[in-house]
Parts: C-alpha cells; sequence; structure tokens
C-alpha cells in the first residue's frame, strides 16, 4: 500500500481514499428550516446520554447521535413549538435501532392554532431487527401554510418491550 500524501492509497492497482467527515454528511437542502432558532422543544423524557437536541444536532445517517427516552415501554412525545408559523413543505426524520428486535410506531401531528387542536398527518411502523433492518430514514412531503406546533409520538415497541429512540428530524420550508 503506497501513500501519496495527497489523501489517496494505492493498493494492489486499486485507488481509494478515506473520506473526511464533512463530506459523510447528507448536501445541504435549500429551505431548511433551522430548528433550533425557530422552536423551544418540549419533550416528555430524555435520557441524559442522549438529549433532544441531538435530533437536531446536524449528525444524519447511520450512527449518528439520538434522542431516547429515558423510560422503558413508555410512550414519548416531542413537540415543537414554534416562535412563529412556519410553512413546511418537507419533514424527514431517522430511526435507528441496532440492538433489539421491535416494532416502532412514529406519529406527526401539526397545529396551526397554538397546540390546542392537533392534526395527524402521518403514522409509520417501523419493525427493526439485528439481523435485518435496522434503519430507517422517512421523508414525507406535505402542504402545510402556518404550523404553530409539531408532534412526534413515538411507541417504542407495539408488540413487547423497548426505548423510544428518533436519530434525526429536518424541516423544510
Amino acid at each position: 500500500m503506497d501513500e501519496t500524501g495527497d489523501g489517496w492509497r494505492y493498493n494492489h492497482g486499486m485507488r481509494k481514499r478515506l473520506m473526511s467527515e464533512q463530506s459523510l454528511r447528507p448536501p445541504e437542502r435549500p429551505g431548511e428550516i433551522d430548528i433550533a432558532s425557530r422552536a423551544t422543544l418540549a419533550y416528555s423524557s430524555e435520557d441524559p446520554a442522549h438529549p433532544v437536541e441531538h435530533l437536531i444536532d446536524g449528525h444524519y445517517g447511520r450512527g449518528s447521535t439520538h434522542w431516547a427516552s429515558a423510560r422503558t415501554n413508555a410512550t414519548e412525545r416531542i413537540v415543537l413549538e414554534f416562535d412563529h408559523p412556519q410553512q413546511i413543505s418537507c419533514l424527514v426524520y431517522e430511526v435507528e435501532e441496532c440492538w433489539q428486535e421491535r416494532t416502532q410506531e412514529v406519529r406527526v401531528e401539526v397545529s396551526s392554532d397554538h397546540g390546542r387542536t392537533y392534526r395527524q398527518v402521518l403514522v409509520q411502523e417501523y419493525t427493526f431487527s439485528p439481523q435485518g433492518a435496522i434503519f430507517q430514514h422517512q421523508e414525507l412531503r406535505l402542504e402545510l401554510p402556518a404550523v404553530t406546533h409539531l408532534s412526534l409520538i413515538i411507541v417504542p415497541n407495539k408488540s413487547g418491550s423497548g426505548v423510544a429512540t428518533l436519530t434525526a428530524l429536518r424541516l423544510f420550508a
């Protein structure tokens, strides 16, 4: 193996190079809403090692930081309380489970009246298995003109024991 000094390695005639941390992240997309500066995140529980801010820390994909409940077998809720009504055209979230077989349900609800009433926009179940599916990426196209609150309800395991988790959350105008 020959290191050339330019980041390239040659091994048996094949060229390869180690990607930088920055190149592993998905490219920035226009219209992304900066959740941290536009909303308060209210939550029912968080594991101190996996706090709710990990949802919006800019790390995406497999092996990323994540939010986890501090409670086993508890349905959890995370609510984004926006400072001003937001137009939302796309919601992206990710879930990863590498260790336990379980079926997690995620429900997304929105409010345009400061949280007095909510309308459901998504119910999705994910079945995870360490020997098979361990990662889910959900991208939902929406037409929501004036959202004041966005709620995520997470049921950790519909058929047994588990801890609610989410890896990433992104919103686009």
